[in-house]
């Protein structure tokens, strides 16, 4: 049985639960002198990238401002930094450590990047391959994937950078529907786009493996009505997808793991759209929209309405949030 080690934990270990368990090590001092799992076949062990994380950012909207939330604590968020051009309608993703933020308006091709442990401007990262705004982006930890966007005219483009890795972003395929004002989240596979509008609105969902380029399949189709302007995040097997025009309270899930519709999850605490989210693996928050500062949050794993967090340092909306540590 493969085993994947996430940080410090482990899953798949015999006797682990489904969020893991801690791993001990023990020194070998016989041998190479270096420390090793204790009771674990190393041989069995796969490294699991991280793409979010308890530190939750919230960057742009009509600004530069960028602050952050400890996601596993309600309370208000407190400024970070700056991005490093101001702009709104952008798109974010993380690797566990950096933030990256891309595109946005005017039609812009701007990346920038943050450490998100450590609070400070964001620096320039490079361009994405098409200048654009209102396009939504996730990642596997590994590789940052935007997809779609609106600029000379709508787009049906995806494409990605190397999250630790400074450069201009490469062609990665396209999505099933050219579409700006969409969400998207991830797990450590696939990633996926749901929503969006092109003069008609969509409840299109669709999703590509992130390692490897090629274009997007269809995964199934938003609950209830179509809807654009949506925030979406994940814990890994959960995708969500929540706000929009015009279902403006809607949470829906799916299992990103298994192609399907959309099933319905519960209720924001307040109905908005141009709102933006990010998740711990646990909390999926909610912040902005509608120029309010509202942020709110669900349990991912368990169905139901959203409860209030706190507020934004700053109301906005179409900003972008991410997630790592």
């Amino acid at each position: 049985m493969s085993r994947k080690i996430s940080r410090s934990f482990i899953n798949g270990r015999t006797g682990a639960g489904t969020a893991g368990q801690g791993l001990k090590v023990e020194w070998d001092s016989t041998e190479d002198g270096e420390l090793h799992w204790m009771d674990v076949d190393e041989s069995t062990l796969e490294y699991a990238p991280v793409w979010y994380g308890g530190r939750g950012v919230f960057g742009g909207g009509s600004s530069n401002v960028i602050d952050y939330i400890t996601i596993a604590t309600t309370g208000d968020a407190t400024d970070f930094g700056d991005l490093s051009v101001s702009r709104q309608h952008l798109g974010s993703c993380s690797n566990g450590t950096r933030g990256v933020f891309g595109g946005g308006s005017t039609s812009s091709d701007v990346i920038d990047y943050i450490t998100i442990g450590s609070l400070g401007n964001a620096t320039d990262f490079g361009n994405l391959s098409v200048s654009r705004e209102k396009l939504a982006a996730c990642s596997d930890g590994t590789t940052g994937v935007f997809g779609g966007g609106e600029g000379a005219s709508l787009y049906n483009v995806i494409d990605y950078i190397t999250i630790a890795s400074t450069g201009n972003a490469l062609d990665f395929g396209n999505l099933s529907v050219s579409r700006a004002k969409l969400g998207s989240c991830s797990d450590s596979t696939r990633g996926l786009w749901g929503g969006g509008a092109n003069g008609a609105i969509y409840d299109t969902i669709d999703y590509v493996t992130i390692a490897t380029t090629g274009n997007a399949s269809d995964f199934g189709n938003l609950s209830g009505s179509s809807r654009y302007y949506i925030a979406a995040c994940s814990d890994g097997t959960k995708g969500i997808f929540a706000g929009g025009v015009a279902a403006l309270d809607t949470i829906d899930y799916v299992t990103i793991a298994t192609t399907g519709n959309a099933s319905d999850f519960g209720n924001l605490s307040v109905g908005r759209h141009f709102l933006s989210s990010c998740s711990d693996g646990t909390k999926g928050v909610f912040g902005g929209g509608d120029s309010s500062d509202v942020i709110d949050y669900i349990t991912i794993a368990t169905l139901g309405n959203a409860s209030d967090f706190g507020n934004l340092s700053v109301s906005r909306s179409k900003l972008a949030a991410t997630s790592g540590d």
